[in-house]
């Protein structure tokens, strides 16, 4: 009977290995997982009105009529105005900064889900691969307890129940499957490509791509005996890369190789491509997987008799104070600091009073008051110690003391900051219930995924007996019957990146602009001398000054670009007649789109001039 004990409590400490997390992790994976929410959001706000305004590229009566999947839907489609969008990106940022400091964590998870599914939806036009991954890892997201560590959840923690060290649920088993299949999904439509598994000349054909090119990817384009080993190392890690995860032998080493290998990979991408908040976003994923034993070895490395022996004494009538403290040794990462209510100890509590001020004292008896303290306790932080010396010059000791003097004289109106911040009493273990809802949405996750390769055009080339198998069950009653909930959580997935075949499509547009007057004007570079000119990076990056527009310029010219281009044109014309150009209106205007097609390697590259649209600026289509 001892034996099978012991038997089930290995198992299950293995099983914890794989496939739970720690809190410490997820807590870095969260401050991560904020920080590109909220840099996305501040880049997609210099393009309110031109991306999600009824005065943009896709008004809402166009969105509706012609783009929106019937269980799509998009709370920004209330206004189209540019100041209501502006305040539901407001909205959205609030919560944004909730979760990067883990306040309720788990309803801010749940609303910066809900507010990126709004905005994703309110223009497709505009997504790319990092916005698919982000919208998958933000719902897992909303089932892990981010808030359970480093966070304002944490630091007002009730619970007499220590939390435990790491978590396993259903959650965690479906946020790493879920990071598999972005890898390996991707890889199997690579795999049916001949350019990726028989040719090796994908690298070539992806960093030939010029809407995406970087200096450094130029230089790699320019190693051409390196393309193949290239292809082929970045196929087959995709395929691989991810199950050193499951290793069930030295699972923390291998799980470190693939933190290591897959941050890399993603820093490479970085450099080579101009793709957004893709590599960050996958970078602070993989965050999330570092073991418990890293943190541990961390924690005793950082162990010190100063930090370990450090007392903060506050004013047990002082809320706020409380409140403070809790959250500096929670954010400045001091664990074993020791939180006492100064009453307690009479000659503690005769200095409070006699300088009106908490008292930190250090593991050798030595007592600090105001700034002081305050610059000692930032001294003992392993990640903001550097700080200390900053803090110590003297316009900053007089400035500091100065404002530490007028809140202690003040606490009752310093209280109102901290009142939001209420006490609660965390749990991170999981019911069954909970798990098996978590399991049965990894399930539909699964099929969705298996349903996007088997409509790809590549899966029906070579049909095969269990190609057919899989084509029945994605087409059966039951599968077509739950196809809503992928469209109403967005979690109708394909991983086809730089798959089946990197793009070959390659090239820029011109817009010419014909005034009233006679004259023409370049209305993309807004000079009256038309550039045909190939653009360089630099050009390219000053005319794409987002991703936002760098997709939308590459979805112009690919099939929804017959679409787009009635509301785009229209756009350009009220851009440049909306303003105070009495004599140079606007009467019409042409695009061009300059193709590129990009060849196989050795051959010579054709420009090919097309005109993709007209545009009457008088009477808009």
């Amino acid at each position: 009977m001892v034996v099978e004990k012991e038997h089930k409590g290995k198992f299950r400490t293995k099983l914890e290995e794989i496939f739970g997390f720690d809190l410490r992790s997820l807590a870095l994976f969260r401050i991560g997982l904020a920080l590109v929410i909220i840099a996305d959001l501040l880049i997609r706000w210099q393009d309110i009105q031109a991306h999600y305004s009824d005065y943009g590229v896709l008004p809402r009566t166009a969105l509706i009529e012609e783009f929106l999947k019937p269980w799509y839907w998009s709370i920004h489609l209330l206004s189209g105005q540019p100041f209501v969008q502006a305040l539901l990106f407001g909205f959205a940022l609030f919560f944004a900064l909730l979760l990067l400091i883990g306040y309720r964590t788990r309803f801010a998870t749940i609303v910066s889900w809900a507010m990126l599914i709004s905005l994703h939806n309110r223009n497709p036009a505009l997504l790319f691969a990092g916005d698919d991954t982000l919208r998958a890892i933000l719902f897992w997201s909303m089932f892990l307890p981010l808030g359970a560590a480093y966070s304002v959840d944490s630091a007002l923690n009730t619970s007499s129940k220590p939390l435990p060290k790491r978590v396993l649920s259903g959650a965690t088993v479906g946020f790493i499957v879920q990071l598999c299949y972005i890898y390996m999904f991707s890889a199997w439509f690579k795999h049916q490509s001949p350019i990726w598994s028989e040719e090796g000349s994908a690298v070539y054909y992806a960093l030939s791509f010029d809407r995406y090119a970087t200096g450094f990817g130029q230089f790699l384009l320019s190693l051409t005996p390196l393309h193949k080993t290239m292809t082929f190392s970045a196929l087959w890690f995709e395929w691989l890369g991810a199950l050193l995860l499951f290793i069930p032998f030295r699972t923390n080493f291998f799980r470190c190789v693939a933190i290591v290998s897959f941050i890399l990979l993603h820093i490479s991408f970085g450099l080579s491509f101009t793709i957004g908040i893709f590599p960050a976003l996958c970078i602070f994923a993989w965050l999330a997987f570092i073991p418990t034993s890293v943190w541990d070895w961390l924690d005793k490395k950082t162990h010190t008799q100063a930090r370990s022996g450090l007392i903060i004494n506050y004013d047990r009538d002082c809320g706020f104070c409380k409140k403070v403290v809790l959250f500096l040794r929670t954010f400045l990462i001091l664990p074993r600091t020791t939180i006492r209510i100064a009453l307690d100890y009479p000659s503690v509590y005769e200095d409070m009073q006699k300088y009106n001020s908490w008292v930190v004292e250090d593991w050798q008896g030595n007592r600090y008051f105001k700034w002081s303290g305050i610059i000692y306790v930032v001294s003992l932080s392993p990640i903001l110690g550097f700080l200390a010396p900053i803090l110590r010059l003297k316009p900053l000791m007089a400035l500091g003391t100065k404002i530490y003097e007028t809140i202690a004289s003040n606490r009752r109106t310093a209280g109102k900051f901290t009142a939001p911040f209420k006490y609660t009493s965390l749990e991170v273990n999981p019911g069954w219930l909970f798990n098996l809802c978590t399991f049965l949405i990894l399930g539909l996750v699964t099929l969705w995924n298996l349903t996007s390769f088997a409509h790809s055009y590549i899966f029906h080339r070579s049909p095969t007996k269990v190609s057919q198998s899989l084509r029945r069950v994605v087409n059966s009653r039951t599968a077509q019957r739950i196809t809503w909930l992928g469209q109403l959580t967005r979690l109708d997935q394909s991983w086809s990146i730089f798959a089946p075949n990197p793009p070959r499509d390659d090239g820029w547009h011109v817009v010419v602009g014909n005034l009233k007057d006679g004259s023409e004007v370049d209305l993309l570079n807004n000079e009256p001398q038309i550039n045909w000119d190939k653009p360089t990076i630099k050009q390219r990056n000053q005319l794409y000054q987002n991703m936002q527009w760098r997709t939308y310029f590459i979805n112009l010219n690919r099939s929804i670009g017959q679409k787009l281009y009635p509301y785009y044109g229209r756009y350009l014309c009220q851009q440049w007649n909306d303003t105070d150009r009495s004599e140079k209106q606007l009467d019409n205007l042409d695009i061009y789109f300059m193709s590129e097609r990009t060849v196989p390697p050795g051959e010579t590259q054709d420009v090919e001039k097309q005109s993709h649209w007209q545009q009457s600026c008088s009477e808009p289509n």
